[in-house]
């Protein structure tokens, strides 16, 4: 080991940098993958030194648009790595019909060969098709979330930011992917050098893998309200099995009649009507995300009747679930 010749932070620098292959997945999403590139890039940069290394992939060793549309020319397709890379797969859009069998059987080849893989953005559902996130903690958007806990039950998932459990990682887009590089570069050069990379970045809030992904929920709703907020986290926890006013009322000391008021004040609508509307919009994300029939997915959401559960969605978004699910397909087909 050798010191870095620098008149920045100093480090021990390695004899060879460690590297990574970053897998672009058509459609992914350009900040998390710019975010976590140029914190690498400014590792060595404060370092005086090239501590780590990075090539493009795709899976036909094509150029890869990214959902904004800008394009990326990538150095290779889905060959063996060496076993001291990590692989990052950057993933964004419509990851489950980005998925090719192709991809899933190179992730497995060499996660097998013993090689560290991540899933960024939405790409965590590929590692877990490819079941590589069985019996781990993993994390992914929270608009994925519900269709990503139907369809993995062997995956611990989590809503934080990111998550590292052991040679898997996932992040939950975003800027996490900026929370992940430094989690690394703390990991393999000290805390000094991952707060300089943040200061660079203007990045003033580090996160850790305990941060949840969403804005609290005073702040989502613009209400700082401890009993009202309460309830709601309450029934955003009980969406398959829905809790009656009068039980909800009771978790947070209050009568029937106060929760109402305490509804009606701040969200100019019923506790019922509330709850509803979150059902409803777990049962769009399951119905836009995955193949679950409508009967299944309003199961999940607590509708025991199928007649119920398309007057409810009718109501809320002037379509049926079944015309929801098929104008889906058609906008994915074209």
């Amino acid at each position: 080991m050798r010191q870095a010749d620098t008149q920045s932070l100093k480090v021990d620098v390695p004899s060879k940098p460690r590297r990574f292959a970053f897998l672009l997945v058509p459609d992914f999403s350009l900040l998390t993958f710019a975010g976590a590139v140029d914190a690498l890039r400014l590792a060595n940069r404060t370092a005086g030194a090239p501590l780590y290394e990075w090539h493009l992939l795709s899976e036909g060793n094509e150029s890869v648009h990214a959902s904004c549309g800008s394009v990326f020319q990538v150095e290779g397709g889905l060959d063996d790595l060496s076993r001291d890379e990590t692989i990052l797969v950057c993933a964004g859009l419509d990851v489950e019909d980005k998925t090719t069998p192709k991809i899933l059987a190179w992730l497995r080849k060499q996660a097998r060969r013993g090689l560290a893989v991540g899933g960024l953005c939405t790409a965590g559902y590929m590692l877990a098709k490819a079941g590589l996130l069985d019996g781990k903690r993993a994390t992914i958007h929270w608009e994925n979330s519900d269709s990503f806990a139907e369809a993995f039950e062997d995956v611990k998932l989590t809503k934080t930011v990111f998550v590292h459990d052991g040679n898997r990682m996932t992040t939950a887009g975003g800027t996490a992917s900026i929370d992940l590089a430094l989690q690394i570069i703390a990991e393999d050069y000290g805390e000094d050098l991952a707060n300089t990379v943040a200061d660079q970045l203007i990045y003033s809030s580090i996160r850790t893998d305990q941060d949840t992904q969403r804005l609290s929920i005073p702040t989502r709703i613009g209400v700082r309200h401890p009993k009202l907020s309460r309830v709601i986290q309450i029934m955003e926890q009980n969406l398959e099995e829905p809790i009656s006013p009068a039980k909800l009322a009771d978790e947070v000391v209050l009568s029937t009649r106060q929760l109402e008021r305490l509804f009606r004040r701040y969200l100019n609508r019923s506790p019922k009507r509330y709850y509803m509307e979150l059902r409803l919009q777990k049962a769009r994300n399951l119905l836009m995300q995955t193949d679950m029939s409508v009967i299944n997915v309003a199961l999940a959401c607590g509708f025991t009747s199928p007649s119920h559960f398309s007057k409810c969605y009718r109501a809320q978004y002037q379509t049926t679930p079944y015309r929801e699910r098929g104008s889906h397909g058609a906008r994915l087909s074209v």
